[in-house]
């Protein structure tokens, strides 16, 4: 049993003012592992006061951006000393493959705290500039206040990171609400937070459930809400938000294309379309859950795609030899098998998969890896965000055809072309309507790199220079 009792509210452990708990159930076993404290509105309230004194009046926002940086490199030395206990933890919970938590779950905060902290260190935070009158002008780049980061369950520590370092590099103060089923993660990290010597306040971690988060992104405490999560909960954080004249992040929900052209390899595009879109059971939101192929060669993408499939060893997630888990809760299971059963109602081909539990396998909550073929873009497999391990091929006649089929959708967060033409598939990529974008390869968050979508797939953008800037307001003095 993994067992958390407290909440880190203004640099200390204190217990929350109800008895509520979050219970953690393995989605392997269907048995409870776990229990972590549930923050209330109260401990919200404690927990944005905690931050914005330590804005108003504390050191942090003040604090030289060169010594911010060094606080963030202690914390990430912290971190690496603990990402085998956090890869293990994120497996137990979650349900993500081993070696998956331990390349990317527990790694990539690693590189994302790394390329954040270079960026820092390059970043003009004055700027002297000539008036248009012809005086000087000096910018200053200044932290934006008290910042809620709201992060879901899939990949939780990375986007933790992806949120709280930028922020603190910023000089803001946080206060992070995690998913539920991602509290105890959370509350590790906590304590790494916690040994890293930050000043009281500035990290705040308060696990809830949707009404704590309702009730943060609300405070009137609160400057920006940075928000990871589903389409439709992001316009409620949207809605809120305008309430309230904050400032906001929404990175939200995809239901990305993989424009195959007919010179790609069959068998080669395969395995790069399911290191992308199935290596968290399809539970990540740029994965390329829309295969579309030239209706010349489809059996020939088809046939490779289903034995990439066929091949995926489904199972124990402790398993350093599993490929995929089980899926997060016995809801997103019972989800993704009705997205499965609709697409075959609807009259799409089911080439590998099912609704079914996986050979060998009479619990958890798990889901076949599963291809449908024969599909049209109108079909709700094509449309919505399904968040499984299920591809769904769409046949078009030619390039002008995929184009618009890709963009025939209500997101755009990320995409990908597959050609033995670079500069052709540079050409496509410049004219599908996405954030993000990969040539011969599933779209890599590269931590240097803006990450976000356009449409209903969010606003603004994360990592790089430009996720920094999100923290950051300008400031502009004239006469001096």
């Amino acid at each position: 049993m993994y067992r958390r009792t407290e909440l880190l509210i203004d640099g200390q452990w204190v217990a929350p003012s109800t008895d509520a708990a979050i219970t953690i159930t393995s989605p392997h076993t269907e048995e409870v592992i776990g229990q972590a404290p549930a923050a209330a509105a109260a401990d919200i309230d404690r927990a944005v006061a905690a931050a914005r004194a330590a804005f108003d009046d504390g050191p942090w926002p003040r604090t030289p951006p060169q010594e911010r940086i060094a606080a963030v490199q202690r914390l990430a030395a912290a971190y690496k000393e603990r990402r085998g206990e956090m890869a293990e933890l994120i497996t137990a919970t979650i349900g993500a493959p081993i070696a998956f938590s331990k390349r990317a779950q527990a790694q990539l905060p690693l590189l994302a705290m790394a390329a954040y902290t270079q960026v820092a260190g390059e970043y003009p935070w004055q700027e002297a500039r000539k008036g248009f009158y012809g005086s000087d002008i000096r910018i200053a780049k200044l932290p934006v206040g008290v910042v809620a980061a709201i992060v879901p369950w899939n990949m939780p520590q990375f986007l933790t990171i992806g949120k709280v370092i930028p922020a603190l590099l910023a000089g803001c103060t946080v206060v992070l609400k995690p998913a539920e089923e991602s509290s105890l993660d959370a509350l590790l990290f906590a304590e790494i937070v916690a040994s890293a010597d930050l000043p009281p306040g500035v990290v705040n971690v308060v696990p809830g459930d949707r009404a704590a988060g309702a009730h943060l992104v609300a405070h009137p405490g609160v400057d920006k809400v940075s928000f990871t999560g589903s389409t439709a909960a992001g316009r409620q954080v949207a809605t809120a938000c305008a309430q309230g004249l904050k400032q906001v992040t929404l990175e939200l929900g995809g239901k990305s294309a993989a424009i195959v052209l007919a010179d790609a390899d069959p068998a080669a595009t395969a395995k790069a379309i399911q290191l992308a879109s199935l290596a968290n059971s399809g539970q990540v939101c740029n994965a390329l859950s829309r295969v579309l192929v030239p209706a010349s060669r489809a059996d020939d993408f088809v046939g490779a795609l289903e034995a990439e499939l066929a091949g995926l060893t489904v199972g124990d997630p402790t398993d350093p030899a599993t490929q995929q888990g089980p899926l997060v809760a016995q809801r997103q299971q019972a989800r993704v098998r009705e997205y499965i059963e609709d697409g075959q109602r609807q009259g799409a081909r089911l080439v590998v998969g099912g609704s079914d539990l996986p050979d060998g396998l009479d619990r958890g909550w798990y889901v076949r890896p599963t291809l449908f073929a024969d599909a049209d873009n109108s079909m709700r497999i094509a449309r919505e965000e399904i968040f499984g391990p299920v591809l769904t091929v769409i046949p078009y006649r030619d390039e002008a055809d995929a184009i618009a089929i890709a963009n025939d959708s209500d997101y755009g967060l990320a995409g990908a072309v597959f050609t033995a033409d670079t500069d052709r598939g540079l050409g496509i990529a410049a004219r599908v309507r996405a954030g993000s974008f990969g040539v011969n390869q599933g779209y890599i968050m590269d931590p240097l790199a803006p990450y976000g979508g356009v449409k209903d797939s969010g606003w603004g953008r994360e990592l790089g220079r430009e996720g920094l800037e999100g923290y950051l307001v300008s400031q502009s003095i004239s006469g001096a």
